[in-house]
């Protein structure tokens, strides 16, 4: 099992970037990245979110010590985010969750990157669904004169 640490310096290092160049790309400085590498410091939702893209790293891998496969869960990232630009973190952390337990129906069986994709997007199309449904049900009423 590899820490936080180890995977932050070695996916840098795989991609030949010093502590300065990865901490441009992420919009933090060297020394946070040096803390990153050397420390037991963890970056919070959004610089951890960006840490990842930037070493084409899941957040699950970087964020999990037991989760070996620095690809792990990388094709939820686009659904993820598009759940979080639309509605909020919240909304992002259900979608993460919900990704993860339907793709728990396919144990033992192997999905193409291609249904993997029309499966997600299934879930994501029906998650929204709900929730513009519920917005529009349970949401704040606008006050009228």
């Amino acid at each position: 099992m590899k820490t936080f640490s180890e995977k932050i310096k070695e996916a840098r290092e795989e991609l030949k970037l010093n502590q300065q160049q990865l901490g441009e790309l992420v919009g933090v400085s060297k020394r946070s990245i040096a803390a990153y590498e050397t420390t037991d410091t963890k970056p919070r939702g959004n610089i951890a979110r960006k840490l990842a893209a930037a070493l084409q790293v899941s957040v699950d891998y970087l964020l999990n010590d037991e989760i070996a496969d620095p690809k792990y869960g990388i094709e939820k990232a686009p659904y993820i985010e598009e759940a979080r630009e639309r509605l909020g973190s919240k909304a992002a952390k259900e979608m993460d969750v919900l990704l993860e337990q339907n793709v728990a129906l396919f144990a033992g069986g192997a999905l193409d990157q291609e249904a993997k994709d029309a499966f997600f997007e299934a879930v994501m199309k029906a998650y929204l669904k709900c929730k513009e449904e519920a917005r529009k049900t349970y949401g704040r009423k606008k006050e009228t004169d």
